[in-house]
Protein backbone atom coordinates (compact mmCIF):
# COMPACT_ATOMS: atom_id res chain seq x y z
CA UNK A 1 0.00 0.00 0.00
CA UNK A 2 2.77 2.51 0.86
CA UNK A 3 4.72 1.50 -2.51
CA UNK A 4 1.22 2.65 -4.37
CA UNK A 5 1.01 6.01 -2.43
CA UNK A 6 4.65 6.74 -3.50
CA UNK A 7 4.10 6.01 -7.07
CA UNK A 8 0.60 7.83 -6.83
CA UNK A 9 2.28 11.14 -5.59
CA UNK A 10 5.79 10.63 -7.83
CA UNK A 11 3.28 10.19 -10.54
CA UNK A 12 1.11 13.34 -9.44
CA UNK A 13 4.37 15.49 -9.21
CA UNK A 14 5.48 14.86 -12.89
CA UNK A 15 2.59 15.51 -14.48
CA UNK A 16 2.28 19.05 -12.23
CA UNK A 17 6.68 19.56 -14.10
CA UNK A 18 5.01 18.55 -17.49
CA UNK A 19 2.11 21.12 -16.87
CA UNK A 20 4.21 23.64 -15.92
CA UNK A 21 6.72 23.52 -18.36
CA UNK A 22 3.93 23.12 -21.24
CA UNK A 23 2.04 26.89 -19.73
CA UNK A 24 5.36 28.75 -19.84
CA UNK A 25 6.55 27.42 -23.63
CA UNK A 26 3.54 26.47 -25.37
CA UNK A 27 0.37 28.02 -23.73
CA UNK A 28 -1.45 28.15 -26.88
CA UNK A 29 -1.64 24.06 -26.85
CA UNK A 30 -3.71 24.29 -23.37
CA UNK A 31 -5.77 26.83 -25.41
CA UNK A 32 -6.31 23.49 -28.23
CA UNK A 33 -6.90 21.25 -25.52
CA UNK A 34 -10.22 23.40 -23.71
CA UNK A 35 -12.14 24.49 -26.78
CA UNK A 36 -15.34 27.10 -26.32
CA UNK A 37 -13.94 27.82 -23.31
CA UNK A 38 -13.98 24.77 -21.84
CA UNK A 39 -10.80 23.40 -19.51
CA UNK A 40 -8.31 24.08 -17.41
CA UNK A 41 -8.27 28.24 -17.37
CA UNK A 42 -4.57 29.47 -15.91
CA UNK A 43 -4.25 33.47 -14.27
CA UNK A 44 -2.02 35.64 -13.71
CA UNK A 45 -1.87 37.55 -9.87
CA UNK A 46 -0.89 40.77 -10.16
CA UNK A 47 1.38 41.67 -7.25
CA UNK A 48 0.63 45.42 -5.68
CA UNK A 49 3.21 47.97 -4.42
CA UNK A 50 4.30 47.81 -0.90
CA UNK A 51 2.50 51.75 -0.40
CA UNK A 52 0.47 53.04 -2.42
CA UNK A 53 2.02 55.60 -5.28
CA UNK A 54 0.66 57.73 -7.79
CA UNK A 55 2.28 57.55 -11.27
CA UNK A 56 2.14 59.79 -14.33
CA UNK A 57 0.87 57.97 -17.94
CA UNK A 58 3.13 57.35 -20.00
CA UNK A 59 1.69 60.03 -22.58
CA UNK A 60 1.97 62.78 -19.66
CA UNK A 61 2.53 66.11 -20.94
CA UNK A 62 5.90 67.85 -19.57
CA UNK A 63 4.31 71.26 -17.09
CA UNK A 64 4.36 74.35 -18.95
CA UNK A 65 7.66 76.46 -18.65
CA UNK A 66 8.79 80.42 -19.82
CA UNK A 67 11.17 79.03 -22.04
CA UNK A 68 9.58 80.92 -24.74
CA UNK A 69 9.20 84.41 -22.69
CA UNK A 70 12.93 83.61 -21.97
CA UNK A 71 13.61 82.58 -25.87
CA UNK A 72 11.57 86.02 -27.03
CA UNK A 73 13.47 88.69 -24.53
CA UNK A 74 16.83 87.50 -24.16
CA UNK A 75 18.85 88.24 -27.27
CA UNK A 76 17.62 91.80 -26.67
CA UNK A 77 19.35 92.21 -23.67
CA UNK A 78 23.25 92.47 -23.77
CA UNK A 79 26.20 92.62 -22.02
CA UNK A 80 27.94 96.13 -21.19
CA UNK A 81 31.58 96.48 -20.23
CA UNK A 82 33.16 99.52 -19.53
CA UNK A 83 36.70 100.98 -18.58
CA UNK A 84 37.68 104.04 -17.62
CA UNK A 85 41.03 105.81 -16.32
CA UNK A 86 41.64 106.50 -12.83
CA UNK A 87 44.12 109.37 -12.32
CA UNK A 88 46.68 109.06 -9.22
CA UNK A 89 47.20 112.23 -7.11
CA UNK A 90 51.06 112.84 -7.70
CA UNK A 91 52.69 113.35 -4.04
CA UNK A 92 54.27 117.16 -4.75
CA UNK A 93 57.04 115.95 -2.61
CA UNK A 94 57.93 113.75 -5.46
CA UNK A 95 58.94 116.96 -7.74
CA UNK A 96 61.64 117.74 -5.50
CA UNK A 97 64.82 116.35 -7.39
CA UNK A 98 66.13 115.49 -3.69
CA UNK A 99 63.22 112.81 -3.26
CA UNK A 100 63.20 111.19 -6.90
CA UNK A 101 66.85 109.87 -5.99
CA UNK A 102 65.49 107.94 -3.16
CA UNK A 103 61.69 107.55 -4.89
CA UNK A 104 60.92 106.37 -8.49
CA UNK A 105 57.16 106.16 -8.89
CA UNK A 106 57.95 104.62 -12.09
CA UNK A 107 54.55 102.95 -12.94
CA UNK A 108 52.33 104.65 -10.56
CA UNK A 109 52.53 107.93 -12.76
CA UNK A 110 50.93 106.38 -14.89
CA UNK A 111 46.84 106.44 -15.30
CA UNK A 112 45.45 103.24 -14.65
CA UNK A 113 42.69 101.58 -15.63
CA UNK A 114 39.13 100.25 -14.35
CA UNK A 115 37.02 97.66 -15.96
CA UNK A 116 33.38 96.85 -14.74
CA UNK A 117 30.06 95.22 -16.71
CA UNK A 118 26.51 95.27 -16.05
CA UNK A 119 23.80 94.80 -18.52
CA UNK A 120 21.58 96.93 -20.85
CA UNK A 121 18.06 96.27 -22.98
CA UNK A 122 18.06 96.86 -27.10
CA UNK A 123 14.31 98.91 -26.89
CA UNK A 124 14.83 99.97 -30.68
CA UNK A 125 15.88 98.41 -34.16
CA UNK A 126 17.70 101.49 -34.62
CA UNK A 127 20.27 101.06 -31.91
CA UNK A 128 18.93 102.89 -28.75
CA UNK A 129 19.89 100.95 -25.45
CA UNK A 130 18.91 101.52 -21.94
CA UNK A 131 20.44 100.56 -18.92
CA UNK A 132 21.19 101.90 -15.53
CA UNK A 133 23.08 105.51 -15.12
CA UNK A 134 25.96 103.90 -12.40
CA UNK A 135 26.44 101.41 -15.21
CA UNK A 136 27.88 103.83 -17.76
CA UNK A 137 28.38 107.33 -15.89
CA UNK A 138 32.41 108.58 -16.04
CA UNK A 139 33.44 105.66 -18.70
CA UNK A 140 35.55 106.22 -21.36
CA UNK A 141 34.67 103.42 -23.22
CA UNK A 142 31.69 101.13 -23.89
CA UNK A 143 31.48 97.85 -25.12
CA UNK A 144 28.45 96.13 -25.49
CA UNK A 145 28.21 92.24 -26.62
CA UNK A 146 24.95 90.87 -27.92
CA UNK A 147 23.80 86.96 -27.51
CA UNK A 148 25.17 86.42 -30.81
CA UNK A 149 28.08 87.59 -29.41
CA UNK A 150 28.65 90.47 -32.05
CA UNK A 151 30.44 93.96 -30.46
CA UNK A 152 30.11 97.10 -30.88
CA UNK A 153 31.32 100.61 -28.68
CA UNK A 154 28.73 102.33 -27.71
CA UNK A 155 28.00 106.34 -27.47
CA UNK A 156 26.28 108.41 -24.40
CA UNK A 157 22.68 109.66 -25.75
CA UNK A 158 22.31 111.16 -22.51
CA UNK A 159 21.75 109.96 -18.81
CA UNK A 160 19.09 110.97 -15.74
CA UNK A 161 21.33 110.44 -12.71
CA UNK A 162 17.69 110.92 -10.53
CA UNK A 163 16.23 108.10 -11.82
CA UNK A 164 19.48 105.94 -12.43
CA UNK A 165 18.69 105.54 -16.11
CA UNK A 166 20.89 106.49 -19.13
CA UNK A 167 20.50 105.94 -22.85
CA UNK A 168 23.00 104.42 -24.80
CA UNK A 169 23.63 103.99 -29.30
CA UNK A 170 25.23 101.30 -30.88
CA UNK A 171 25.18 101.24 -34.56
CA UNK A 172 24.47 97.31 -35.97
CA UNK A 173 21.99 96.20 -38.27
CA UNK A 174 18.87 93.52 -37.47
CA UNK A 175 19.23 94.70 -33.95
CA UNK A 176 16.31 92.48 -31.83
CA UNK A 177 14.25 94.91 -29.82
CA UNK A 178 11.86 93.98 -27.03
CA UNK A 179 8.55 94.41 -26.30
CA UNK A 180 7.57 97.33 -24.06
CA UNK A 181 4.72 95.79 -21.49
CA UNK A 182 1.91 97.62 -19.85
CA UNK A 183 2.79 98.26 -15.59
CA UNK A 184 -1.37 98.67 -15.01
CA UNK A 185 -1.79 95.09 -15.72
CA UNK A 186 0.91 93.64 -13.92
CA UNK A 187 0.00 92.75 -10.03
CA UNK A 188 1.57 92.11 -6.60
CA UNK A 189 1.91 88.18 -6.95
CA UNK A 190 2.93 87.26 -10.87
CA UNK A 191 5.86 85.73 -12.02
CA UNK A 192 8.54 88.09 -13.15
CA UNK A 193 11.87 86.76 -14.76
CA UNK A 194 15.22 88.87 -14.44
CA UNK A 195 17.62 88.77 -17.54
CA UNK A 196 21.44 90.27 -16.77
CA UNK A 197 24.85 88.84 -16.90
CA UNK A 198 25.58 88.52 -13.20
CA UNK A 199 29.58 88.26 -11.95
CA UNK A 200 30.20 88.61 -15.51
CA UNK A 201 29.62 84.54 -16.02
CA UNK A 202 27.23 84.93 -18.74
CA UNK A 203 23.53 85.82 -19.65
CA UNK A 204 21.41 84.59 -17.13
CA UNK A 205 17.93 84.41 -15.99
CA UNK A 206 16.82 83.84 -12.78
CA UNK A 207 12.71 83.41 -11.70
CA UNK A 208 10.68 85.17 -9.09
CA UNK A 209 7.29 87.35 -8.31
CA UNK A 210 6.36 91.01 -7.99
CA UNK A 211 6.70 91.09 -4.04
CA UNK A 212 5.28 95.17 -4.20
CA UNK A 213 4.51 97.86 -6.69
CA UNK A 214 5.14 101.26 -5.79
CA UNK A 215 8.49 100.99 -3.95
CA UNK A 216 9.69 104.60 -2.54
CA UNK A 217 11.86 106.63 -0.32
CA UNK A 218 14.23 103.75 0.06
CA UNK A 219 16.78 106.63 -0.63
CA UNK A 220 18.59 104.92 -3.46
CA UNK A 221 17.24 107.96 -6.08
CA UNK A 222 15.44 110.75 -6.13
CA UNK A 223 12.31 110.04 -8.28
CA UNK A 224 11.54 106.04 -7.43
CA UNK A 225 8.48 104.00 -8.64
CA UNK A 226 10.17 100.74 -8.02
CA UNK A 227 8.82 97.46 -8.84
CA UNK A 228 10.32 95.14 -5.79
CA UNK A 229 10.83 91.59 -6.86
CA UNK A 230 12.73 88.33 -5.25
CA UNK A 231 14.13 87.31 -8.79
CA UNK A 232 17.76 86.85 -8.01
CA UNK A 233 19.69 90.04 -8.57
CA UNK A 234 23.28 90.80 -8.31
CA UNK A 235 26.34 92.48 -9.07
CA UNK A 236 26.60 92.14 -13.38
CA UNK A 237 22.25 91.92 -13.05
CA UNK A 238 22.64 96.31 -13.42
CA UNK A 239 20.23 97.65 -15.91
CA UNK A 240 19.25 94.25 -17.54
CA UNK A 241 15.36 93.42 -18.15
CA UNK A 242 12.96 92.27 -16.20
CA UNK A 243 10.36 90.61 -17.94
CA UNK A 244 6.52 89.01 -17.05
CA UNK A 245 5.97 85.51 -18.55
CA UNK A 246 5.25 86.68 -22.20
CA UNK A 247 8.38 88.51 -23.00
CA UNK A 248 7.58 91.74 -22.31
CA UNK A 249 9.52 94.63 -20.64
CA UNK A 250 8.48 95.40 -17.11
CA UNK A 251 11.25 97.12 -15.67
CA UNK A 252 15.35 97.97 -15.42
CA UNK A 253 16.58 95.98 -12.97
CA UNK A 254 18.57 98.54 -10.49
CA UNK A 255 19.40 97.60 -6.83
CA UNK A 256 18.97 95.25 -4.48
CA UNK A 257 18.82 95.44 -0.77
CA UNK A 258 21.96 93.15 1.05
CA UNK A 259 24.20 93.70 2.91
CA UNK A 260 26.61 90.72 1.78
CA UNK A 261 26.36 92.21 -1.38
CA UNK A 262 24.78 89.24 -2.88
CA UNK A 263 21.43 88.49 -3.55
CA UNK A 264 18.93 88.12 -0.24
CA UNK A 265 16.22 87.94 -2.58
CA UNK A 266 14.93 92.01 -2.06
CA UNK A 267 15.72 93.43 -5.57
CA UNK A 268 14.48 96.55 -7.08
CA UNK A 269 13.57 97.69 -10.84
CA UNK A 270 13.04 100.91 -11.98
CA UNK A 271 9.14 100.40 -13.78
CA UNK A 272 8.55 100.60 -17.51
CA UNK A 273 6.83 103.50 -17.31
CA UNK A 274 9.45 105.75 -16.17
CA UNK A 275 11.74 104.22 -18.42
CA UNK A 276 9.79 105.01 -21.98
CA UNK A 277 9.46 108.54 -20.04
CA UNK A 278 12.81 109.11 -19.57
CA UNK A 279 13.69 107.81 -22.76
CA UNK A 280 11.55 110.13 -24.92
CA UNK A 281 13.71 112.95 -23.36
CA UNK A 282 16.64 111.64 -23.69
CA UNK A 283 16.52 111.46 -27.36
CA UNK A 284 15.04 114.57 -27.85
CA UNK A 285 17.24 116.48 -25.66
CA UNK A 286 19.96 114.35 -23.86
CA UNK A 287 18.53 115.25 -20.83
CA UNK A 288 15.30 115.27 -18.54
CA UNK A 289 13.60 118.13 -17.93
CA UNK A 290 11.57 118.60 -15.22
CA UNK A 291 9.58 121.12 -13.24
CA UNK A 292 10.72 123.23 -10.24
CA UNK A 293 8.64 125.56 -8.25
CA UNK A 294 11.81 125.93 -5.35
CA UNK A 295 10.39 124.62 -2.09
CA UNK A 296 11.18 122.19 0.70
CA UNK A 297 8.75 119.79 1.16
CA UNK A 298 8.57 117.69 4.45
CA UNK A 299 6.41 115.03 5.61
CA UNK A 300 3.80 115.47 7.97
CA UNK A 301 4.02 113.30 11.00
CA UNK A 302 1.22 112.54 13.16
CA UNK A 303 2.25 115.61 15.63
CA UNK A 304 2.51 117.90 12.85
CA UNK A 305 -0.96 117.00 11.57
CA UNK A 306 -2.66 117.50 14.97
CA UNK A 307 -0.81 120.96 15.44
CA UNK A 308 -2.33 122.27 11.72
CA UNK A 309 -5.71 120.68 12.49
CA UNK A 310 -4.98 118.45 9.27
CA UNK A 311 -5.43 114.42 8.97
CA UNK A 312 -2.42 112.40 8.08
CA UNK A 313 -1.85 111.55 3.99
CA UNK A 314 -3.06 114.82 3.58
CA UNK A 315 -0.77 116.94 1.50
CA UNK A 316 3.11 117.61 2.64
CA UNK A 317 4.65 120.44 4.78
CA UNK A 318 6.52 123.40 2.82
CA UNK A 319 9.38 123.90 5.71
CA UNK A 320 11.68 126.12 3.39
CA UNK A 321 11.20 128.31 0.54
CA UNK A 322 14.19 129.18 -2.14
CA UNK A 323 14.74 132.88 -1.92
CA UNK A 324 13.48 134.66 -5.40
CA UNK A 325 12.36 131.36 -6.74
CA UNK A 326 9.48 130.39 -8.83
CA UNK A 327 7.37 129.81 -5.60
CA UNK A 328 8.68 132.68 -3.46
CA UNK A 329 7.48 134.48 -6.10
CA UNK A 330 4.21 133.86 -6.24
CA UNK A 331 3.86 134.46 -2.32
CA UNK A 332 4.21 130.57 -1.16
CA UNK A 333 5.84 131.17 2.52
CA UNK A 334 7.21 128.52 4.79
CA UNK A 335 4.15 126.82 6.91
CA UNK A 336 2.21 126.06 3.93
CA UNK A 337 0.80 122.91 3.48
CA UNK A 338 0.51 121.92 -0.37
CA UNK A 339 -3.09 120.20 -0.64
CA UNK A 340 -3.03 120.41 -4.35
CA UNK A 341 -1.47 120.43 -7.82
CA UNK A 342 -3.70 121.93 -10.46
CA UNK A 343 -6.42 118.90 -9.80
CA UNK A 344 -4.29 116.05 -8.41
CA UNK A 345 -4.22 115.70 -4.59
CA UNK A 346 -0.91 115.86 -2.81
CA UNK A 347 -0.56 112.76 -0.31
CA UNK A 348 3.06 113.17 1.18
CA UNK A 349 6.40 114.73 0.09
CA UNK A 350 6.90 111.86 -2.81
CA UNK A 351 3.65 112.57 -4.61
CA UNK A 352 3.93 116.18 -4.18
CA UNK A 353 7.66 116.02 -5.80
CA UNK A 354 6.45 113.80 -8.78
CA UNK A 355 3.61 116.28 -9.40
CA UNK A 356 5.54 118.82 -9.66
CA UNK A 357 8.94 117.62 -11.57
CA UNK A 358 5.90 116.34 -14.04
CA UNK A 359 4.95 120.41 -14.87
CA UNK A 360 5.90 121.76 -17.66
CA UNK A 361 8.74 124.40 -17.49
CA UNK A 362 7.90 128.12 -18.29
CA UNK A 363 3.78 127.74 -17.84
CA UNK A 364 1.78 128.55 -15.05
CA UNK A 365 0.70 125.95 -12.51
CA UNK A 366 -1.77 126.30 -9.66
CA UNK A 367 -1.18 125.09 -6.30
CA UNK A 368 -3.47 125.25 -3.79
CA UNK A 369 -2.36 125.41 0.17
CA UNK A 370 -3.20 125.22 3.67
CA UNK A 371 -2.51 128.13 5.32
CA UNK A 372 -3.42 128.71 9.20
CA UNK A 373 -6.53 126.30 8.13
CA UNK A 374 -7.67 128.31 5.44
CA UNK A 375 -7.92 127.42 1.72
CA UNK A 376 -5.27 129.41 -0.45
CA UNK A 377 -4.80 129.02 -3.93
CA UNK A 378 -2.01 130.36 -5.67
CA UNK A 379 -0.33 130.66 -9.55
CA UNK A 380 3.23 129.79 -9.71
CA UNK A 381 5.82 130.25 -12.84
CA UNK A 382 7.07 126.66 -13.00
CA UNK A 383 10.87 126.95 -13.81
CA UNK A 384 13.00 124.28 -14.77
CA UNK A 385 14.41 121.28 -12.28
CA UNK A 386 18.43 121.28 -12.89
CA UNK A 387 20.25 118.09 -12.92
CA UNK A 388 22.77 117.25 -10.04
CA UNK A 389 26.02 117.62 -10.40
CA UNK A 390 27.03 113.79 -8.73
CA UNK A 391 24.97 110.65 -7.97
CA UNK A 392 23.14 110.44 -4.46
CA UNK A 393 25.57 108.77 -2.27
CA UNK A 394 24.52 104.86 -2.11
CA UNK A 395 23.32 103.61 1.18
CA UNK A 396 22.66 100.02 2.33
CA UNK A 397 20.22 99.88 -1.02
CA UNK A 398 23.33 98.76 -3.03
CA UNK A 399 23.39 99.31 -7.14
CA UNK A 400 24.31 95.96 -8.66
Amino acid sequence: MRRLWLLFAQTATLCLVILLIVYTLKPEWLHKLSPAGKGVHFSTIALEPTIPVLEAPLNASAPVGYSAAAKRAMPSVVNIYTTKEIKRIRNPLLNDPFFKRFFDDGPNSQPEKQSSLGSGVIVSPSGYIITNNHVVNSADEIDVVLSDNRKAIAKVVGSDPETDLALIKIDLPDLPAITLGHLENASVGDIVLAIGNPFGVGQTITMGIISALGRNDLKINTFENFIQTDAAINPGNSGGALIDTNGNLLGINSAIFSQSGGSLGIGFAIPVTTVKSVMEDLIASGHVIRGWIGVEPQEITPELAENFGVQENTGTLIAGVVRDGPADRAGVKPGDILIRVNDAPVTDRISMMNLIAQLPPNKKARLTFLRQGKKLSLDVLVGTRRQPAIAQDESEEEHE
